[in-house]
């Protein structure tokens, strides 16, 4: 699990008066003191009583502030729970309800950032995340945190939202309760729409793309969820409210989080890949010719100049063939659509479509031969498990190409195809490595293929049905 970091705990067997301290007093089997703990968690208890909240506006604003010795100490406490013992200790001192209690009273956007963090970090651990998901209370004011302007605060309350979700215990849990605030969509798209701190941007991806995983019912609110209102509408603003839609706002995101750590793009490229499984999910892409042109043009963008170039090596493949699988799922379905939607009607894109998909491809078969040469030579349970796990990406990968390419073969003319040698997006290699990956389960195209490339170039037709000796062109 991962977590941000913080200053370091307390010194090893030590309390800040510099003595050592007593075995008893010993947190589980860490060295960390039960004493001085106590002491962080009731002067935390003191910021947030009722009774010591000021009246005048001065105060209110010193409110927004933390103080930094106790800052100090708290982040220690922050960095601590990453500790088992010490975050079971928290969970039994009822850490949580105080968590809680400054969560629902704090106007300090520290102090709420660092106690929704300790929350995350005692939550990746299975017993402690089920206490903390089973508190309903608990889980209203985490979701409320989901309103918060402050971006850190996001980032840890997107953190811990996606531990408890990777929890299968309890992720269904959180799953409900999400769909019982329709203004947590509202917010999320508010993030991806406008946010620019990619490190929350990659968070908050990360728990759409589980939420759509986990559950196809939740996704298809979404998607249907056309108009939001944001969680505090303004004054004098109600017939001025932005549309939110889930489509543009994964968009704006993908192109925010390309800008600066393209490859962080897998988490959106996948949130568009499960928007495809349902065809209310395609609509949303499709149906409106500003987003289906704006999703088109940057995933052709990414596949043709960023992802897997021709001067990259072959083993790039390696760590893009995930982001690629979703990017050439996404083109594959607008593509099939575009017969109903003359906005996307895509005839120039493919031939660049079809130089990428045989590169894809011919890099795939570098990365496959290098795969079995590595497993005949090493006999290590624990890598044999890796490259199996790297031979079913590839082949998820090598399917949705195949069947990309094969869609796109169908569509080209005898113009298209005479162009498409005259660039060199087709030649005889290009050509047999397309044939290799398609035969024999996409016959069919080929031979219609081979058909029209007659017509441009018999004698290359020639050649290819030569090595190719199943092909057989119908007089």
């Amino acid at each position: 699990m991962d977590r941000n970091p913080s200053p370091p705990p307390p010194r090893l067997g030590e309390e800040e008066d510099g003595e050592e301290v007593a075995g008893g007093d010993c947190i589980g089997g860490t060295v960390y003191s039960k004493h001085w703990l106590f002491g962080v968690l009731s002067r935390l208890i003191q910021i947030v009583k009722p009774e010591n909240t000021k009246a005048s506006s001065d105060d209110e604003e010193q409110q927004t502030e933390l103080d930094e010795e106790m800052e100090n100490e708290i982040c220690r406490v922050w960095d601590m729970s990453m500790d088992e013992d010490v975050a079971l200790f928290l969970q039994e001192f009822n850490a949580p309800d105080i968590f809680m209690g400054v969560l629902a009273r704090s106007k300090c956007p520290r102090l709420r950032e660092i106690c929704v963090g300790i929350l995350g970090n005692m939550a990746c651990f299975q017993e402690i995340c089920v206490l903390i998901s089973s508190d309903k209370n608990l889980g209203q004011v985490l979701l409320h945190c989901l309103y918060d302007s402050d971006p850190p605060t996001l980032l840890e309350t997107s953190r811990l939202l996606l531990t408890c979700l990777s929890q299968t215990e309890v992720a269904s849990v959180w799953v409900e309760r999400i769909r019982e605030h329709p203004a947590i969509f509202d917010s999320i798209c508010f993030i991806m729409s406008s946010s620019t701190n990619v490190d929350l941007l990659m968070k908050v991806g990360e728990v759409v793309d589980k939420l759509f995983d986990l559950d196809e019912k939740l996704m298809l609110e979404w998607i249907r969820n056309g108009t939001a209102q944001p969680p505090e509408p303004r004054q004098g603003d109600a017939d001025e409210q932005p549309v939110f839609r889930i489509v543009p706002c994964v968009l704006e995101a993908a192109k925010q989080v390309r800008s600066e750590n393209p490859e962080g793009l897998d988490v959106y490229m996948h949130i568009l890949q499960l928007l495809t499984t349902v065809d209310d999910g395609i609509q949303a892409i499709v149906q409106c010719p500003d987003t289906g042109k704006d999703t088109w043009a940057l995933l052709f963008d990414l596949v043709c100049h960023e992802f897997c170039q021709s001067d990259d090596p072959p083993i790039i493949l390696q760590e893009q063939k995930t982001v690629l699988a979703s990017i050439f799922s996404v083109l594959s379905a607008i593509y099939a659509s575009q017969a109903d939607q003359e906005h996307l009607k895509t005839g120039k894109a493919d031939l660049p479509l079809i130089d990428s998909l045989i590169r894809v491809l011919r890099n795939m078969e570098h990365c496959q031969k290098k795969s079995e040469n590595s497993t005949e030579s090493n006999t290590e349970k624990n890598k044999k498990s890796d490259s199996s796990q790297d031979d079913f990406h590839l082949k998820i990968l090598k399917d949705i190409s195949c069947e990309f390419l094969s869609n796109i073969f169908q569509a080209l003319t005898k113009e298209t195809v005479a162009q498409g040698l005259k660039e060199g997006q087709l030649n005889k290699q290009k050509c047999s490595c397309a044939f290799q990956n398609l035969l024999p389960f996409y016959s069919p195209v080929v031979e219609d293929f081979i058909k029209i490339l007659s017509e441009v170039d018999k004698a290359l037709a020639d050649e290819l049905e030569e090595s190719f000796p199943t092909l057989k062109v119908q007089t």
